[in-house]
């Protein structure tokens, strides 16, 4: 980047590094001059500034902003090489594949790691880093590159991001087993489509039901123009329309647990054998098997991303009056509505809620578009 104006960029660290030194004499100083009691500071405020400082100046390069939530950190990529993150174990260690050879370990470096940033990871997998190779033969992650796509959740108050840089989310959901949340299914729709990646509805287990009782749901999401497969690993049914999806493309397998994303990975590509575990006889969910996000390539080109079971989705930097624009089937009637600002719930002359109505829109996905609005039952989709 030496070629590119170079500037000075002010973020803001996760969290302080010192703490403010407590003032041990108050008691001595009121004892000399009782009269100054009263002018004596009551409270302290951490201000900003000198030791206690939340921000720090970093060299950035000339198309990065101070505002950015990832200011582009200016290094000597003569010294670097380039690589993708597979998998991030805790918040330093990773697993890299380089451009040029094979996998190397990586650390982060810390002011990457400290740089304030809304996110519970700096780093993720399907991350594109810049690192620098140290003497033991390992890596410095010195820069996270600017992500074209994200797919994220709330968490802890934080964005839990995903998988990075995909083209795809595959939505695995269960015909039963545990038994399938449509309002999930949206739920995902909506977060996929807020981070610019295709939705695909996947249905899996569905020789553990009768295929009857799928097709209204399938023909919801298809009239919708979602790809959607019913699949099953045990019998291999829409195995082939699914590596068909995925041949040459980047994506994200995304769901609850125990729906079979990892055993649908085992099939697909039986050379893989990742480890699997059984529903809950007890609880009826599933179990975590998978404990972190690995992007897995494909034989047929590729890559895959198997992610750990999500049991809620809190939606990300979604606002309410934004929700209305990730379900397609409201776009036609939005117009129509008396009120600009309509959120189609109990407002009058609601073209959307007339739509759901006369049956032009389904009520189960204005029963998830509620819910989303409202934040009801605790993001689980029920």
């Amino acid at each position: 980047m030496s070629g590119k104006r170079k500037r000075k960029v002010r973020v803001a660290f996760s969290k302080n590094r010192t703490k403010r030194t407590r003032s041990q004499d108050l008691t001595r100083r009121a004892l000399r001059d009782i009269e100054s009691v009263e002018d004596l500071t009551t409270e302290e405020r951490v201000s900003g500034k000198g030791d206690l400082t939340r921000r720090r100046t970093v060299i950035a390069s000339g198309d990065s902003t101070a505002d950015t939530d990832q200011p582009v950190i200016d290094v000597d990529e003569t010294e670097c090489r380039r690589g993708r993150v597979l998998y991030v174990i805790g918040a330093n260690r990773c697993r890299v594949r380089m451009d040029e050879t094979g996998e190397i370990d990586c650390t982060v470096r810390r002011r990457v790691r400290t740089m304030a940033r809304d996110a519970r990871n700096a780093v993720v997998a399907g991350d594109r880093v810049t690192l620098r190779i140290v003497d033991d033969g390992s890596g410095v992650i010195e820069r996270v590159e600017s992500r074209t796509t994200a797919l994220s959740r709330v968490s802890g108050r934080r964005e839990h991001v995903i998988a990075a840089n995909v083209d795809l989310a595959v939505i695995v959901v269960s015909a039963a087993d545990p038994p399938l949340k449509p309002g999930l299914i949206d739920r995902f729709i909506v977060s996929a489509e807020q981070g610019d990646l295709k939705p695909v509805v996947c249905i899996n287990k569905v020789d553990l039901d009768d295929p009857v009782r799928l097709q209204p749901i399938v023909g919801t999401y298809a009239r919708l123009g979602y790809h959607v497969v019913l699949a099953s690993a045990a019998t291999r049914r829409g195995l082939s329309r699914l590596k068909q999806i995925l041949c040459g493309r980047q994506a994200v397998l995304t769901g609850q647990s125990g729906v079979g994303k990892t055993s649908l990975l085992n099939a697909l590509q039986p050379e893989l054998r990742r480890r699997t575990r059984e529903v809950s006889a007890d609880s009826g969910k599933g179990r975590h098997t998978t404990r972190v996000a690995e992007m897995i390539p494909l034989a047929t080109g590729g890559a895959v991303v198997d992610t750990p079971g999500i049991r809620q989705l809190e939606l990300w930097d979604v606002e309410a009056g934004e929700v209305e624009a990730y379900f397609r089937e409201f776009r036609p009637f939005v117009a129509r509505c008396r009120y600009p600002s309509c959120l189609h719930l109990h407002e009058t002359e609601c073209a959307v809620r007339d739509a759901v109505r006369d049956g032009s829109i389904s009520v189960s996905r204005y029963t998830s578009y509620v819910r989303i609005i409202g934040d009801e039952d605790g993001a689980t989709g029920e």
